[in-house]
């Protein structure tokens, strides 16, 4: 398991600040430079590295396509809370699919899909595009605890006439599963004429209507600069189709075919990410995250953190928690509770399990504290556990500051010594964990003090 999410999010250094983890937040999370990497990679434009080994997966031709196959499951295999299937449905086909369960109505299905064969070498918009938008937001929600069932699919043959997604749809029309909606994705960069139009293409199966006025109402909740075509009778021409032969609720989603404003590179080796209009791209993908987040549902876990000079808090009260420390990929012995009180600058992110409910934070950047680090033997706190008199002797002359925080993060003293050696009271507070933070004129530390 990784357990580190590695985007870094600067903060404000002088001020409190919270980081929610609401819809929009999370959709806001979406980043074009990840999108823009995996189109690279997937499309052939640069070499990557699947499974030790480095590759230019340049053609993703039916038969040709294996390493494309592999690369997808190598992505999904790095994040959490995701069961990986690699399903054959023919002597060549592989649909690679990764389902993120619902903690409270695991049998309610949302699909969000792609096709990730091609007909020709590159084939950015056909269908890398469509692809690297699925491996993003599963890349953020695999993150968090949603209500609802999350399968992010990608599928084999689309080209060789919708096989891939046909089994599974076969298949799931047959075991019966609740699926809910299905949001296919099929070339979605192109906008040549800056217009910002995109189609929502429906027909009349399951709730498909429905859907799409949810997809719709999402562009002046969040003011998407987007402009909807729906098309219905939408095309039959790509997976989403499938799911509607067996009377499931299904949209795709692409760039603007009912205008004509479509890749005039469709099908050649010309279909480059060169050719691609990236903020549009950025735009429609944000849109289909915020309809697969709302859909997959939040649960109540919040694991944004608040951050004040020298501590991070994690939003979440009455959790387990386990700080890390990014830059290493490694947990941070005796880190477990809701404050942390970093003793050097770096990036640092938390892991909360509420129940059956393990969220991870973003990566936090902490650069508050400048100053040196007081070596072991220049602080003596004594007795540690306290009952009552805390007594503090630092080996240094400047003026010395003292911050006691309680677990959750909220100051309970704040003073200045006034001898050296001195004393702090500590019979009025109730029995637990404290961290104290003692600044010098040039040097710092952070201590764990126990109030018996």
């Amino acid at each position: 398991m990784n357990k580190l999410r590695l985007s870094v999010l600067g903060i404000s250094l002088c001020t409190m600040v919270a980081l929610g983890q609401s819809e929009a937040d999370i959709v806001n999370q979406l980043n074009l430079d990840s999108l823009v990497l995996t189109v690279n990679e997937f499309s052939g434009e640069q070499s990557t590295e699947v499974f030790g080994n480095t590759v230019t997966i340049l053609n993703r031709e039916q038969a040709n396509n294996d390493t494309a196959a592999d690369y997808l499951k190598q992505k999904f295999e790095q994040w959490d809370n995701l069961t990986i299937t690699d399903q054959a449905f023919n002597a060549n086909g592989r649909n690679i699919i990764a389902t993120q369960l619902g903690t409270t109505n695991p049998d309610d299905i949302y699909i969000i899909c792609a096709h990730y064969d091609s007909v020709a070498d590159y084939c950015a918009d056909d269908n890398a595009s469509g692809v690297a938008t699925i491996l993003e937001i599963a890349r953020i929600l695999s993150s968090q605890c949603l209500e609802n069932t999350l399968v992010y699919a990608l599928w084999d043959e689309e080209e060789n006439g919708l096989q891939g997604s046909g089994y599974y749809a076969n298949l799931a029309s047959e075991n019966g599963d609740n699926i809910l909606g299905v949001l296919n994705i099929d070339m979605m960069g192109y906008d040549g004429n800056n217009d910002n139009h995109f189609d929502i293409d429906v027909r009349d199966f399951g709730n498909s209507l429905s859907m799409s006025d949810d997809i719709v109402a999402l562009l002046s909740t969040y003011d998407f600069d987007l402009n909807e075509n729906v098309v219905n009778p939408g095309t039959l021409a790509s997976d989403h189709s499938r799911f509607w032969d067996e009377g499931f609720t299904a949209v795709l989603i692409g760039e603007s075919w009912e205008t004509n404003d479509q890749t005039p590179y469709y099908h050649s080796s010309l279909d480059r990410i060169s050719t691609l209009n990236l903020p549009y791209y950025h735009e429609l993908a944000k849109l289909i995250m915020a309809y697969m987040v709302s859909k997959g549902g939040l649960t109540g876990v919040d694991s944004g953190i608040t951050q004040t000079e020298s501590v991070l808090t994690v939003n979440e009260t009455g959790a387990t928690y386990q700080w890390y420390d990014c830059d290493n990929n490694t947990s941070i012995d005796g880190a477990v509770f809701q404050s942390f009180m970093p003793s050097e600058d770096g990036n640092y992110s938390v892991e909360v399990t509420n129940g059956d409910c393990i969220e991870f934070s973003e990566c936090i950047s902490f650069n508050t504290l400048g100053m040196d680090t007081f070596l072991e033997s220049e602080v003596q706190l004594h007795p540690n556990p306290v009952f009552d008199i805390l007594n503090i002797e630092v080996a240094v002359e400047e003026t010395t500051t003292l911050k006691l925080y309680d677990i959750g993060g909220k100051l309970v003293l704040d003073s200045e010594m006034k001898t050296n050696p001195s004393q702090i009271g500590l019979k009025h507070l109730s029995k637990g964990i404290y961290l104290l933070e003692i600044h010098s004129g040039k040097k710092s530390g952070m201590y764990k003090i126990v109030k018996k």
